[in-house]
This record gives structure tokens, sequence and C-alpha cells, in this order.
């Protein structure tokens, strides 16, 4: 089966136990206003462009007979600064299981695992699925908001080894206005996680004035009770990477108004 990805991440320490390879999936059901991987939101491919480094030669918009660049009208081999780039790209489920297991036998011992990221690894579950089963023998997490319906979820997370979730905000309201999405599905599956036996982490990111507020982080608390919680620090160059899309960030447009 087929899925899209947009980075693979090896040494990572922050993405579960030990030292793992990260693959982050491309597309994202939420709309989080403080995202800092705006590359991770569609499900398609996606031109970066760094215009900060480009010397306007317009190379790039000459014609070219490379099949990967005819969807973006842009020569995306030319460029003298390589300012052009894409993110995203389709694979098949055993042809990335066979680019990641080099990793791993790498590491031998010290090798922690696989996580699965995003944007939302849950958006692309059939293929997600498929990947698990390759990598079966190895330790595997995942790094997901939760949302998504209680059936696939449980299906998940059985497969899965640790989990790290999100819950960005208890209000309903708040929590529809700042990601997009009600948070009813992901609370649910909070307790479905709660009740798997499967270790995990709840996750919070810091956001100044929405997710950080003694309220909120009060109600938290008293949804996730005694789990093992993170509270993650804003991200301060988290627009940077929207204007090489050719996106608004919102976190700034909110602040404006």
């Amino acid at each position: 089966m087929n899925g899209t990805i947009f980075d693979v991440k090896e040494m990572a320490v922050h993405d579960g136990p030990g030292i793992r390879t990260t693959v982050f999936f491309k597309g994202c059901p939420l709309r989080c206003m403080w995202c800092h991987n705006p590359e991770g939101l569609s499900f398609t491919p996606q031109l970066m462009y760094k215009s900060a480094r480009c010397i306007k030669c317009d190379r790039c918009k000459k014609e070219c007979t490379h099949p990967e660049c005819q969807p973006f009208g842009r020569c995306l081999h030319i460029c003298p600064e390589n300012c052009l780039s894409i993110a995203g790209k389709t694979v098949t489920a055993k042809d990335l299981s066979d680019e990641l297991i080099p990793s791993a036998q790498v590491l031998g011992s010290d090798f922690g695992g696989f996580t699965f990221s995003g944007g939302e690894p849950l958006a692309q579950s059939e293929f997600l699925l498929e990947l698990i089963d390759y990598l079966k023998d190895y330790h595997l997490c995942i790094e997901t908001s939760g949302y998504c319906d209680n059936d696939t979820f449980k299906k998940v997370i059985d497969k899965l080894d640790f989990v790290i979730m999100d819950i960005k905000l208890a209000d309903t309201e708040l929590h529809k206005k700042y990601t997009g999405v009600d948070n009813a599905i992901i609370l649910k599956n909070f307790k479905i996680l709660k009740k798997s036996g499967k270790p995990y982490i709840i996750r919070t990111p810091l956001i100044k004035g929405i997710t950080d507020t003694n309220e909120n982080l009060s109600a938290i608390k008293q949804i996730i009770g005694n789990s093992t919680w993170e509270q993650l620090p804003e991200n301060d160059v988290a627009g940077a990477k929207y204007k090489m899309l050719g996106m608004e960030f919102p976190l700034e447009k909110e602040a404006r108004l």
C-alpha cells in the first residue's frame, strides 16, 4: 500500500525511549494555529521555496523535462542556490520498511525503535498498519493527536509498544477555535489508551495565552490524572516554514486580530 511521508529523522532522542528513527507522515485533520510542521498538514507533496536565498535568476522557471518537476511548474534541479525542494514523497510500506531497517541495524542493541509522527500518522491508518507489520520486530511508538475513530485507534495502539499523545486544550470550544476540530473523540481515545495497559506519555505544547493558562492546565490535569505529563515549550521559530510553502502562519494572524 502507498503512503505519503515528508521526513525520516535518524538518531532522534525525544520521540520515545532510546535512540530512534522517526518517520513523519504527511497529512493532518487538525489545523493547530501554532503547528511547527506545516509541511505535514497537506496529504500531497508541496513545493518549498527559500525566497531569502533566491538570486532572482529565473532559471527554475524555464521549461524542463524532469517528470518530478512537472507538477510544480519549476525545475527543481537547476537552482544554483538550492532554493527549491519538495516536502513529501509517496512510498509503499514495503519500500519504506526496507529503507528504515538499516538504520536500526547500524546501532544494534543501542537502537531504541521506530516512531511514527507527522502530520498525523493515524490519518493514514491502513498504510501505518501495514508498515507496523513490516517493522514488528522492533520497538514501535506513535506521536499522535489521538484524532481518529475509536476502532482505528484501538487497532493501531494494540500493535504498538509506546504511545505519545497530545492533549492540547480541555475546553471543547477553545479546541475547535485553535485546532479546527472538536476534542470529544480525542478525550474518548485517551480513555481507551489509559485502559489499554500500554505505556504512554501525555504532551501539551505551552502556547502563550492559549494552552499555557492556569485554567487549561488545571483542566487537563483533571482529565489525565496521574498520567506522565510533559509540557513542551513553544517553538519560537515555528513560523519560518510557512513562508517557504506560500502559507500564512495562523498564530501570527491571530495575534494581529
